[in-house]
């Protein structure tokens, strides 16, 4: 089968021929890919950002954001067959430890990582367990949610520790409406009803902000922090959500919260730099985020399968994997890039 590798960093993926997965364990699941998405965490890949991290021996098929058919099954797996339409956790996780018992298991102590520590779905088929797989609303495509697996979950995840903070008269700001924040935005107009402020650099997404639900949207043009405060009665938002994470945003998004507020940083590439005694003084939360739980996807998808959450997409074949690459690094893509086999 075809799959797009990582030879090595500071270069580009290659494309080769390599063995088709089968299922050799009980719980082994795998699927035909239907749709791979870009995502950003791909090029700091290539960068060489996860190499320490990742510990992943070169080469390696890139990808993370999975979906697609089941082609095959394990002896022990009954929840999914063959032919049902599927997305992946981007987790592979072992279900004993304590995180995983508790369903918190993005934390499982004994993951793996398609995609990033072994072989992921820039390919025609993956490897992947029952307990990775969520079977979706046969109103769906593969193509079409498989961003949903990471950063569709990513932004839901965030979203849904916000809503536990808002009520109906509460404003929520939100930094950054692209590939994350376009989800996060369609998962809290549909989770609370509380007022959503949109920051971003780009009028354009802005003006998908406003299309999908936002109530007000702010050009960041350097009096985006005044703005906030004027339309939240010079007090800030109660729940600032920030999907950029640098840039100056971390300052920005902190100064947007008010005292006692939660401050949810998402995208990441600078440090939050804040004195103590203004964290202590104004009671302020600093909270991190990373890609949510096997139930966070279970209700995600939920939320798909009702049309409350839809991807805005531009898909490539497999073999356009390098326009696809190209296109994201140089901020031509709207929404989510996904490669289709």
């Amino acid at each position: 089968m075809r799959a797009v590798q990582v030879v090595g960093y500071h270069q580009k993926l290659e494309m080769t021929e390599v063995e088709k997965p089968e299922p050799t364990g009980p719980f082994d699941v795998v699927v035909k890919i239907g749709g791979a998405g870009v995502c950003r965490t791909d090029l700091h890949i290539l960068e060489g950002q996860w190499e320490e991290k990742s510990g992943v021996t070169l080469p390696y098929t890139i990808g993370h954001e999975n979906a697609g058919w089941v082609e095959s099954v394990g002896s022990a797996v009954t929840h999914v067959a063959e032919g049902d339409k599927v997305i992946l956790h981007p987790l592979v996780t072992c279900g004993l430890c304590r995180a995983c018992r508790t369903g918190d298991d993005v934390h499982c102590e004994n993951n793996t990582f398609p995609g990033i520590s072994v072989d992921g779905g820039y390919a025609d088929y993956i490897l992947t367990t029952a307990r990775s797989v969520v079977r979706i609303d046969d109103s769906l495509e593969p193509a079409g949610v498989a961003a949903l697996a990471d950063a569709g979950l990513t932004a839901y995840h965030a979203v849904a520790k916000a809503v536990r903070r808002l009520t109906p008269r509460d404003t929520c700001v939100m930094i950054g409406a692209g590939g994350l924040g376009h989800i996060g935005i369609q998962c809290l107009k549909a989770m609370s009803a509380a007022e959503l402020v949109v920051v971003d650099r780009n009028p354009d997404a802005l003006k998908l902000a406003l299309d999908i639900g936002a109530d007000h949207g702010i050009v960041a043009e350097g009096k985006q922090v005044e703005e906030v405060l004027e339309l939240t009665g010079g007090l800030g938002a109660p729940v600032v959500v920030d999907f950029v994470g640098e840039n100056g945003s971390t300052a920005e998004g902190l100064a947007m919260t008010r005292q006692a507020g939660d401050y949810l940083v998402v995208g990441y590439g600078e440090n939050v730099d804040v004195p103590t005694i203004d964290l202590v003084s104004a009671e302020k939360n600093v909270i991190g985020n990373l890609v949510g739980s096997y139930n966070d996807l279970c209700d995600l998808m939920a939320l798909a399968g009702r049309g409350l959450v839809t991807l805005h997409t531009q898909t490539y074949g497999l073999e356009d994997f390098q326009s696809a690459i190209d296109d994201l690094d140089n901020g031509r893509v709207r929404g989510r890039a996904i490669l289709v086999p």
